[in-house]
């Protein structure tokens, strides 16, 4: 299967457990890999033949800065069911990181990942 990647999306929201991520917020990165057949868009050379990443990164944004959840595992979630929905690919991959989470020690980030069809 063919793959679409788009990494690193950034986005800002109020998404967590204490009060204080869901009153200051914070930035979250998120990664979606969309897997479909790319052969007609491959041919054709064509944008209507596959799916525009503008697009994707768009959808992302939208969700991430929309409606509060408590969980990156909702988050992540939302993101999928919106993907598939939108977009049509036989399975999307969502990874969503909080990189400055709100846990005592080091660590570079924690996040989840989700892959629906």
């Amino acid at each position: 299967m063919d793959k679409i990647t788009v990494q690193g999306i950034q986005c800002f929201g109020r998404h967590g457990v204490t009060p204080a991520e869901r009153e200051v917020g914070q930035r979250f990165v998120v990664d979606v890999e969309l897997r479909l057949d790319l052969a007609r868009a491959g041919a054709s050379d064509r944008l209507e033949d596959t799916v525009n990443y503008a697009a994707v990164h768009d959808l992302v944004q939208e969700i991430g800065r929309g409606a509060p959840v408590m969980l990156l595992e909702a988050l992540a979630e939302r993101i999928a069911r919106s993907v598939v929905q939108r977009f049509g690919p036989k399975e999307v991959t969502v990874r969503v990181r909080k990189p400055v989470p709100p846990i005592d020690g080091a660590m570079d980030w924690v996040g989840v990942e989700v892959t629906r069809s």
